[in-house]
């Protein structure tokens, strides 16, 4: 059986807490930021976490943790 290997994509997006939640960064915050106030744009500032019926999804693409 050979090795499984990791999806780099998803390896970027997203990391694996002690707890088990997974870690992710919230999206539009790389461009078109003059139209977004000041507020919305800190909000995004902070890390989501992954909602739990598509934990399966992104645990498959990271094997290895």
């Amino acid at each position: 059986m050979p090795k499984m290997k990791t999806k780099k994509a998803a390896a970027k997006r997203f990391s694996v807490l002690s707890s088990g939640r997974i870690k992710r960064s919230k999206c539009n915050k790389r461009h078109i930021l003059t139209k977004k106030d000041r507020a919305r744009k800190n909000k995004l500032k902070k890390t989501g976490y992954v909602h739990p019926s598509d934990a399966g999804l992104v645990i498959r693409c990271l094997p290895n943790g």
